[in-house]
């Protein structure tokens, strides 16, 4: 569900963060939101706290049907041939 509300931009160039977007969001006090721009929109994003905990997962799917043992077992007899060769 996309949910839109407007802000006015202060004279120092502030805006505040509507109720709602903190809620659905879970952004405290002290939070910290990354500033992004695309293609003329502004983005805010919440910064992870930890970006290891952000990360994690990031396109699994390009590992789903694949054996990983097979698959570094692969790798590492690559590296060792190449240096042999």
């Amino acid at each position: 569900m996309t949910t839109t509300t407007s802000v006015k931009v202060s004279a120092k160039y502030q805006i505040a963060v509507p109720q709602i977007a903190r809620k659905k969001l879970n952004i405290q006090k002290g939070d910290r939101l990354l500033v992004d721009v695309q293609d003329g929109v502004i983005v805010l994003i919440p910064q992870p706290k930890r970006y290891t905990d952000y990360l994690q997962g990031l396109h699994s799917e390009i590992w789903e049907g694949v054996d990983i043992e097979k698959y570094i077992n692969g790798e590492r007899d690559a590296w060792t041939n190449s240096a042999n060769g």
